[in-house]
């Protein structure tokens, strides 16, 4: 089992949340961007620096991740992809997509896209505060705990 970074627009606070509990349980990180970035010392924790373009770190996530790995991502489709390929996709919000509620969440998507795209201001996602940092913990915790077993 591995976790997955969509590393690019994490928060920051977010990855310090991964790095200590895949320390605490001996999991490797991979985080994936077009940026170089920091990351901690050690066997752990890798970064895999793809080109800039749309949607390369996550054809890059998509072609490695294997059925259980955890993806931290914002991005819907492709934790829509993710989650076809028996993955785990969580936003950094504390949000896990399943098969359930993904379609729902690419229809949403895909509606705002539409209002953005006639010229309406749809306004954009309330800023990331110390309550989504939390709610981010407890569902990795949870979802780490189930997996670790």
């Amino acid at each position: 089992m591995k976790i997955w970074i969509d590393a690019d627009a994490c928060p920051k606070v977010i990855k310090e949340v991964i790095y200590k509990a895949a320390t605490r349980l001996q999991l490797k990180v991979c985080l994936v961007a077009n940026s170089s970035m920091f990351i901690p010392p050690g066997p752990l924790f890798s970064l895999v620096r793809v080109e800039k373009g749309a949607d390369v770190a996550d054809q890059y996530i998509v072609e490695h991740v294997a059925e259980n790995d955890v993806v931290i991502t914002a991005d819907i489709p492709l934790a829509d992809l993710v989650v076809q390929k028996k993955g785990i996709a969580i936003n950094v919000r504390g949000e896990l997509y399943t098969e359930e509620n993904i379609r729902e969440r690419l229809s949403v998507r895909d509606f705002m896209k539409e209002l953005r795209d006639s010229g309406l201001d749809t306004g954009g996602p309330a800023s990331f505060g110390p309550k989504d940092k939390e709610n981010f913990t407890n569902s990795l915790n949870r979802i780490l705990t189930k997996l670790v077993k």
